[in-house]
């Protein structure tokens, strides 16, 4: 029978562990997020991560304005990057069309990024050189697959999609030593995916196509980490058809897989950037 990995029950161990640590040590961590581009997914994003906060006793403030200029956006960044009660800082994406988006990441100081996106962070992740932030995703993937002690040494990982928020980072985090996964990088203009999914012992869907991964591409020893959020006829699926949650040997659901332990993962950031510098 198929195993479920069920990130919500993950991320609220990961919160309660979250929420009494802070209550003991009698801290507020503070996160700053920018809301800068009307787009209704990024709203919902954007509600759960201050909620989430609010429930492990992190301060939150939420700048909502709108910013169509990586001059506007940059001015609006000024006086929280410099500012010593702000722990975290996160810029919601997507940005405005016009914006250039890895400008203005570069404009968060790296000891505030708590998406992991600064060149500084990411420069860490290739190092690994565990002072630096790790995007949420990834890291939640990684914990999520520890916590159900999914076998990842010697294993080959396929992952599908090359994202600098998903695919790269996590496929350089997976083979680090420790880890120490042999990693393949694909996507969706990859040749012979079908092949290449059918030796792999986990595969990390992250390309956001609907059905994706079929039952040619799965064994029955294979985990799935299903990080697709696509919206097909009003709800939200993944980027696994339904025939293969039948014919793996694990897989987070989409939703309620990964999605909750990137929200959990912001947390644990953002109390890292504060025990950092308090």
């Amino acid at each position: 029978m198929t195993q479920i990995l069920d990130g919500k029950k993950v991320a609220a161990d990961l919160r309660e562990s979250i929420k009494a640590f802070i209550q003991k040590k009698q801290i507020s961590p503070h996160l700053v997020v920018f809301l800068t581009h009307s787009n209704p997914a990024s709203s919902i994003y954007v509600k759960n991560k201050l909620t989430a906060c609010a429930e492990v006793g992190m301060r939150t403030t939420l700048i909502e304005q709108p910013a169509s200029s990586e001059a506007e956006l940059t001015k609006l960044l000024a006086s929280y990057a410099t500012n010593k009660d702000v722990d975290g800082i996160l810029i919601q994406l997507p940005l405005h069309q016009n914006i250039d988006t890895k400008y203005v990441l570069q404009q968060i100081p790296p000891e505030k990024d708590v998406d992991g996106l600064h060149p500084i962070n990411l420069g860490k992740l290739v190092q690994a050189d565990p002072s630096g932030f790790i995007p949420c995703t990834p890291l939640g993937i990684c914990t999520l697959l520890d916590a159900y002690k999914i076998p990842i040494r010697g294993k080959h990982v396929v992952i599908i999609g090359r994202s600098i928020t998903v695919g790269k980072p996590l496929a350089l985090l997976l083979s680090q030593k420790g880890k120490d996964a042999t990693v393949t990088l694909a996507h969706t203009a990859t040749e012979h995916l079908e092949e290449l999914c059918s030796s792999a012992d986990i595969i990390v869907a992250a390309a956001g196509t609907p059905n994706l991964i079929t039952p040619p591409m799965v064994k029955k020893t294979t985990t799935i980490i299903d990080v697709g959020i696509n919206r097909v006829e009003g709800k939200i699926v993944g980027d696994v058809d339904p025939s293969v949650y039948q014919l793996c040997a694990a897989i987070s659901p989409v939703p309620g897989g990964v999605g909750p332990m990137t929200i959990a993962s912001l947390l644990q950031n953002t109390l890292k950037g504060y025990l950092a510098y308090h």
